[in-house]
């Protein structure tokens, strides 16, 4: 044992997009041997072989790349994670539902390969965004009423870093209310409760399929809704907005930022 030596892990399968990107950004690319098939972020990702999906995954695949490390996220992979360690394996699933807990995510991956110093210039350009956006919040001349929708049948709204991130921007998140619920069924909600709120911006992005608007557009009593009679009913790129890794921070309050100035300078 005089001789042992650590070693940090060097063939990583993803089951999930952050940590994909998160691992590309602090330079360990190299490490990653297995993605989703839903991976999009980075685009060279996309070259490398599909192992799992969101709920599932193939073991044999995942096995035969010999990981020392495999790395999903929340409750909804615990089936896949059981069946990986029960074969064996070293798995590691976050949990992590706000802005700060994306920003200990990236630290604690950071050191688990080896990239402290990287992790810690990775946050820093974060916390750079966040404040980014803070400064644009804190001039905005009206803020706008927004209903973030996940998924339609039933209404999904408010995960926790999407509504943080709304607030963040200066928007007015209609829903934040139940961004505490780490669950989804914790955070159905009631089409009349949305017409009652009456939202300036609907803001779609269902995990996994293309957002129909005209479909929200028709809901009953959605033409009521101020976001309908003024057109302000929008797609947002689920790649960017529903991994929680540095995509919604980095890419999503820049975006947010132009919606919300659009739509403010339109309206004061």
């Amino acid at each position: 044992m005089k001789n042992f030596k650590s070693n940090y892990p060097s063939r990583i399968i993803c089951l999930t997009e952050e940590s994909v990107e998160t691992l590309y950004l602090l330079g360990k690319e190299e490490l990653v041997k297995g993605v989703s098939a839903f991976v999009k972020r980075p685009e060279a990702a996309q070259k490398l072989p599909k192992v799992s999906f969101f709920t599932s995954s193939n073991l044999n695949k995942i096995k035969d790349k010999d990981p020392d490390l495999v790395l999903g996220f929340s409750d909804i992979q615990k089936d896949i994670a059981k069946d990986l360690i029960g074969d064996g394996m070293n798995v590691y699933i976050a949990n992590h539902r706000s802005i700060e807990g994306i920003l200990e995510y990236i630290a604690m991956l950071s050191r688990m390969v080896d990239a402290k110093e990287e992790g810690e210039r990775l946050i820093e350009n974060l916390l750079q965004k966040i404040n980014k956006a803070k400064d644009f919040a804190g001039k905005l001349k009206k803020r706008p009423k927004v209903y973030f929708e996940e998924w339609d049948d039933p209404m999904i709204s408010a995960i926790q870093w999407v509504s943080e991130l709304i607030e963040l921007c200066g928007g007015e998140e209609i829903n934040k209310d139940l961004s505490r619920g780490s669950l989804a069924k914790e955070r159905f909600v009631d089409p009349l409760t949305i017409i009652e709120k009456n939202p300036d911006l609907i803001l779609g992005c269902w995990c996994g399929k293309k957002v129909k608007i005209d479909s929200i557009k028709n809901r009953d009593g959605f033409d009521q809704i101020s976001a309908v009679k003024n057109d302000y009913v929008l797609e947002l790129e689920p790649e960017i907005f529903l991994q929680p890794g540095p995509a919604p921070i980095l890419d999503g309050i820049d975006i947010l930022i132009d919606l919300f100035s659009k739509w403010s300078k339109e309206n004061s």
